[in-house]
This record gives structure tokens, C-alpha cells and sequence, in this order.
């Protein structure tokens, strides 16, 4: 296995940080919120909230970046080491575009998050 196959996994893994953030941070979260979660979160502000999103976003981006490591794999016009190191870009781009929304650095999360899409496009680069 890969270490861009593993980066995937830790991209599948990332919302459900965030989702534990987001549900467990104000420690209003019990078994009574569990019968309907999604109300739950959606009363969420501040800090939680902004979790909460970065959970969302997570789950938006992971599906593209999954399907660029796959793709730049079976083409296999790139090295090996550059779809690895591609992918160890991406998920640090991921953690500080997390760390970016907790602390509401609006602009830097915005910047990270830039780079991290450019880096999802640049697996299709090094692959022709």
C-alpha cells in the first residue's frame, strides 16, 4: 500500500475529528442529542460550529482527492514518490485548513484551502 493510499484514509478519517470537535467541545452532547445529531449540530456556534463546517467542507473535498490519487495510480505516468509526497501536501493542507477554521482565520483558511484544491488538479498534471 502507498503512502497516498494511506493519505486517503487519514482524508476519510479527518470530518470524523472534526465531528467529535464539533459534538463534544461545549460538552452539551448526550444521549438525549444522539436521537437526532444533526439538529443537534445545527444549533451549534461559535467554536462548534466552525467545526462543524470544517467536518462539512472535509467531507466535500475527500471524494476529489480520493479519486485524483486513484486516478494518477492507474495511469501511471507519475512517480511513485511524487503522488506520495502530493498526497502528505494535501492532508497538511487539510490539518491547517482545519486548525485555520477553529481559530476563525477566515483569509488563511480560504488561502489553505486554495492550495489544497490546487493540489488535488496537480495529480492530473503529473500524470500526463
Amino acid at each position: 500500500m502507498t503512502v497516498a493510499f494511506w493519505c486517503v484514509l487519514i482524508a476519510l478519517c479527518l470530518p470524523y475529528v472534526c465531528t467529535g470537535i464539533a459534538k463534544f467541545s461545549q460538552g452539551k452532547f448526550g444521549p438525549r442529542q444522539n436521537h437526532d445529531p444533526r439538529a443537534f449540530l445545527d444549533t451549534l456556534e461559535g467554536f462548534a460550529k466552525r467545526a462543524h463546517n470544517a467536518q462539512l467542507n472535509s467531507f466535500e473535498v475527500t471524494p476529489a482527492f480520493a479519486a485524483a490519487v486513484i486516478i494518477a495510480d492507474i495511469v501511471g505516468n507519475a512517480q511513485p514518490v511524487t503522488i506520495d509526497v502530493l498526497a502528505v501536501v494535501f492532508i497538511t493542507s487539510r490539518l491547517l485548513y482545519i486548525i485555520c477554521y477553529l481559530a476563525d482565520w477566515a483569509l488563511m483558511r480560504s488561502i489553505v484551502w486554495l492550495i489544497g484544491m490546487g493540489l488535488i488538479v496537480s495529480f492530473f498534471f503529473v500524470s500526463m
